[in-house]
């Protein structure tokens, strides 16, 4: 078989993509951590079925077993569309810790304690990284250009991500100041109502803001994406 022939028969390589400002690689990246309608659905359906079934029942043993069948559902589905099940199986993993803590307490509440926790934790990571100049953001520009550090010496690069990480931060504080108050009052049914109002429709408004904010400037992109 010739050469041509061969190169006709063979997929085409997908060649990497490539931007020339440092707001199309931050929109680029972040869109794709988003997962969509679907991710959305996906995150939120668990939590329902655990915090209905509990309202309805108030038996602890019994919702964690719909949320967790419910988020296998959905990853079985995944599986079966051969689509990635990548936001599945986070609100699958996310369900399962959630039912170790609330089992293991016997109290409903204790069901969104670790992501009362893990928002915390998340917060705090991401203003350190703020406060010493190594804003999260930025790290998303190093990997597109292939070089996980060069983006700080630029001034306004550094600048730009501090900004928009305080996007990032902003969910996971409302959503440790709203629910903790909630937890410690063991209003199960608020938490539930909270935690789907403030996880992707408030993550999706955050990602609002920081397209309105790239959308405003054309930072030259130095270095070469990675491949």
């Amino acid at each position: 078989m010739s050469d041509a022939a061969a190169t006709d028969t063979e997929p085409a390589r997908e060649r990497p993509v490539t931007y020339d400002t440092v707001e199309a690689a931050v929109r680029a990246q972040l869109s794709k951590a988003l997962g969509g309608v679907r991710g959305m659905v996906e995150a939120a359906v668990p939590t329902i079925g655990f915090t209905a079934t509990y309202v309805l029942t108030h038996q602890v043993r019994t919702a964690v077993v719909v949320g967790v069948i419910s988020a296998v559902v959905l990853l079985v589905v995944r599986l079966v569309q051969r689509s990635t099940p990548q936001f599945v199986i986070n609100s699958l993993l996310g369900i399962a810790i959630a039912a170790f803590f609330a089992l293991r307490s016997g109290k409903a509440e204790d069901a969104f304690l670790p992501g009362i926790l893990y928002n915390a934790g998340y917060a705090a990571a991401m203003i350190f990284s703020v406060l010493v100049r190594w804003p999260v953001v930025g790290f998303i520009i190093g990997s597109v250009t292939g070089d996980p550090t060069a983006w700080r010496a630029d001034p306004g690069i550094v600048k730009l991500c501090s900004r928009l990480t305080w996007f990032l931060i902003l969910p996971c504080a409302l959503r440790v100041v709203v629910q903790y108050p909630l937890y410690l009052a063991g209003q199960v049914g608020w938490l539930g109502a909270s935690k789907i109002a403030l996880g992707w429709p408030l993550q999706v408004a955050a990602l609002g803001a920081m397209v309105w904010v790239l959308a405003r400037g054309r930072t030259p992109l130095q270095g070469k994406p990675s491949t």
